[in-house]
C-alpha cells in the first residue's frame, strides 16, 4: 500500500506528487500487486476528476474519542490497472488548496489512520506499507504503537520516504489523544509537541531518500532540519534511491509536446525545436550561440540569490553572446529580478513569470543548457528531463545533483554556493558549447543514454521491499 498526499496527476504541488504517481505502476509492472491511497481533495469529492466512483460502505475511523464516517473514491492510475483509493471527509479534504490549514496536522493523521480501515474493508492486508513524507507518518506511528493490538497488522513492514526534510509536520501532543496513542517524547520535539516526520523515522523498518547524497547529507548539522540525530541513529535503515521519469511521456523522439522530433541519433534535428521556441518566445535566430534555461519554482531553496548576478554576466558578454529564457512563478523578489533583466536585455532573453507545464518540454529541447543552482535538492527532476531532452545541465553539487550529473559526461558542476562558483561551471559549458562541437554532441548523446527511468528506480525500492521481509 502507497499512502501519500499527492498522487499526480490528480493532486500534485511537486515532485512527490510525481513519485505517487509513477512508481507504482513501475511496482505494478513487475508484478506487484499495488494500491495507492491518498486523500479526495475537492476535485474528486466534486466529480472534477473523471475516473473517479464512490466505495460502497462507509469507512467508521477511531479518533479523537470518536467513530469518524468518511467515505472512499476508487479510481485508477491513467493507462494502468492500479487501484487508487482516495479518502473522502468532507470538512478536511474539501478545500481549495491541499497544504497550507492550521489543522493540517489532524487532516493527515486521519488519512493515515482512515489508510488501517480501508484494509479492513478490502480485506486486503499489505506486506509493505510505503509512506511518503510527514503527511503518511502518523501512519507508522499509529502501526508500530496502537495498532500492534491488531493482529491482523502486526506483520505488515513500515518504509518511509522523504522526499523534503524541511517539512516536518510539528503539531501539538493532542495529536497522540486524537490518534489514541501512548507514547514519550522525543529529544527532538520541543516541550508539548510531536514532529511527525521524526516519529515515522523512529519506527519505520526503513527509510529512503530519493538520492544517495541527500541520504547522507540529512545526516549532517547543515542538511539535518534538526533531526541529523535520530537519523544517524537510524543510519543502518537509512538508503537513498534516486527517482526515474516516465520515460514514454518525456521521449523527444514522439513527444507530442514539441513540433519536431529528434533522438540521440538524430541531434542535428535538434535545431528545428530550438527555432520553434525562438519563434514563440520572439528571440531571434540566432543559432550559434548558446541558449540557456532555467525553469524552477522561484523560491529561497532554487539558488536564485545567486542567479541574479550570473544572468547579468552572460547577458554582458562575459562568455560571448548568449541567449536565455526562464520559466516559472514564485517569490515576489525573484520574479521582480527576472523582470528588470528582461526590461534591460529584452532583445536576448524572456522571463515567463508563470506556471506552464505544456511549454517545458519545448524549452528542454530547444535550449543547449539547463540551470540548476540549488542550495540543496533532496533529487530533482527537472535536471534529468533536461538530459533527457539533449540539453546539458548547469548544477550546484548536492543531493540528487551529485548522484545523476557527472562532471564534463552528462553536464557541469560547481560546489561553492557562489556567484563566482556558479559562474565558473556556466562559462565552462560555454568553452565547450563554443570551441569543441565534438565533445559538445558526445555529452548530449551520453546525457541522453543514461537509463532515467522508473523501471531502474523500481528495481531498487524491490530490492530494499524484500531485504525488510526478511
Amino acid at each position: 500500500m502507497f499512502i501519500s498526499a499527492e498522487v499526480a496527476p490528480f493532486a500534485k504541488t511537486g515532485g512527490l506528487g510525481d513519485v505517487a504517481g509513477s512508481l507504482p505502476l513501475a511496482l505494478k509492472a513487475q508484478g506487484h500487486d499495488v494500491r495507492v491511497v491518498m486523500p479526495a481533495y475537492k476535485e474528486i469529492e466534486q466529480g472534477e476528476i473523471a475516473g473517479f466512483r464512490p466505495m460502497e460502505g462507509t469507512l467508521m475511523v477511531p479518533v479523537g474519542g470518536e467513530w469518524r464516517p468518511a467515505g472512499v473514491f476508487e479510481g485508477r492510475l491513467p493507462n494502468s490497472d492500479v487501484p487508487v483509493y482516495a479518502i473522502a471527509e468532507w470538512n478536511l479534504f474539501n478545500r481549495d488548496r491541499i497544504y497550507g490549514y492550521h489543522d493540517d496536522a489532524e487532516r493527515f493523521a486521519f488519512f493515515s489512520r482512515a489508510a488501517f480501515e480501508l484494509m479492513h474493508a478490502l480485506e486486503w492486508y499489505p506486506q509493505i506499507l510505503h509512506a511518503n513524507d510527514w503527511h503518511a507518518c502518523p501512519a507508522i506511528f499509529w502501526l508500530k504503537t496502537a495498532g500492534q493490538a491488531d493482529k491482523r497488522l502486526r506483520n505488515i513492514r513500515t518504509l518511509l520516504t522523504i522526499h523534503n526534510l524541511g517539512h516536518q509536520g510539528t503539531t501539538s501532543w493532542d495529536i497522540t489523544n486524537y490518534l489514541h496513542i501512548q507514547t514519550h517524547s522525543l529529544a527532538e520535539e520541543p516541550y508539548g509537541m510531536i514532529n511527525l516526520m521524526a516519529r515515522g523515522i523512529y519506527h519505520a523498518d526503513a527509510i529512503t531518500t530519493v538520492s544517495p547524497t541527500y541520504a547522507n547529507e540529512i545526516m549532517t548539522r547543515e542538511g539535518g532540519w534538526g533531526l541529523e540525530g535520530l537519523l544517524r541513529f537510524r543510519e543502518n535503515r537509512l538508503f537513498g534511491i534516486v527517482n526515474g521519469i516516465d520515460t514514454d511521456r518525456w521521449n523527444p523522439a514522439d513527444d507530442d509536446r514539441l513540433p519536431h522530433h529528434f533522438d540521440v541519433n538524430t541531434l542535428d534535428q535538434r535545431i528545428a525545436v530550438r527555432h520553434a521556441l525562438q519563434d514563440q518566445l520572439g528571440l531571434p535566430r540566432w543559432d550559434n550561440v548558446p541558449l540557456v534555461a532555467l525553469i524552477s519554482r522561484l523560491d529561497y531553496q532554487k539558488g536564485l540569490d545567486i542567479t541574479g548576478e550570473v544572468i547579468h554576466r552572460l547577458m554582458t558578454h562575459w562568455a560571448g553572446e548568449a541567449q536565455f529564457v526562464v520559466l516559472g512563478s514564485g517569490a515576489p523578489e525573484y520574479e521582480n529580478m527576472f523582470r528588470q533583466l528582461e526590461a534591460k536585455y529584452g532583445y536576448k532573453m524572456r522571463a515567463i513569470l508563470e506556471y506552464n507545464a505544456g511549454l517545458a518540454p519545448l524549452i528542454y529541447g530547444g535550449s543547449d543548457m539547463f540551470l540548476m543552482p540549488s542550495r540543496f535538492e533532496p533529487c530533482g527532476l527537472s535536471q534529468i528531463l533536461s538530459m533527457r531532452y539533449g540539453c546539458l545541465p548547469v548544477v550546484r553539487a548536492t543531493g540528487g545533483l551529485v548522484d545523476t550529473v557527472d562532471e564534463g559526461v552528462t553536464g557541469f558542476k560547481f560546489y561553492d554556493y557562489t556567484v563566482d562558483a556558479f559562474w565558473e561551471a556556466l562559462a565552462r559549458a560555454i568553452y565547450v558549447y563554443n570551441v569543441d562541437k565534438q565533445r559538445w554532441a558526445w555529452m548530449q548523446h551520453s546525457a541522453m543514454m543514461r537509463d532515467l527511468s522508473w523501471t531502474r528506480s523500481a528495481n531498487k525500492y524491490v530490492e530494499l521491499y524484500n531485504f525488510m521481509l526478511r
